[in-house]
């Protein structure tokens, strides 16, 4: 086995962008990587080696994640840093009407289940092949195509829905 630095190296990036789908703040996502990769270290005795580390750590990060979530409410409220960004902007207009888009993007995806939302986070935003997907989640590659196929449907269906209200 690789030792935890030549693990961090390879693996960091993935596990952040893998909790910033989840979180959607950069902040938590960082922390929460920090996080998995203590607990990593903590823990590599109990690695059993029957998935790859990959999958492991995104396990970690996911529990982690989900620790969080129950510890305290997300907040939608917008950071001040990014009224500042908004007020010293020329074309504020366009980056409002581009952050409502991404905001009510997001809020379609949180009307899925949760399987959807999961697959969808994974493989568009995580840009995580079906075999990956499959691994993080325990099921088959054809599991993960499928379920995927079906996740944009219904996201789909709810931006219609949102749309004609």
């Amino acid at each position: 086995m690789q030792n935890m630095e030549e693990i961090y190296e390879q693996y960091s990036n993935s596990i952040y962008k893998y909790l910033f789908c989840l979180t959607h703040n950069e902040d938590i996502a960082e922390d929460l990587t920090q996080e998995t990769f203590v607990i990593a270290v903590k823990e590599i005795n109990k690695f059993r080696e029957d998935c790859k580390v990959s999958v492991w750590l995104c396990q970690i990060a996911k529990h982690l994640w989900y620790k969080q979530l129950k510890k305290s409410k997300k907040e939608n409220n917008i950071m001040l840093d990014e009224l500042d960004e908004f007020a010293e902007s020329k074309g504020i207009e366009d980056i409002i009407c581009k952050k409502e888009e991404k905001i009510d993007f997001f809020k379609d995806i949180q009307k899925l289940d949760e399987t959807s939302r999961n697959i969808i986070y994974l493989r568009v935003i995580g840009n995580l092949n079906f075999i990956e997907i499959g691994e993080i989640l325990g099921k088959t590659p054809n599991w993960a195509r499928v379920t995927f196929y079906r996740a944009k449907q219904k996201l789909k269906e709810v931006n219609k829905n949102g749309k004609e209200s």
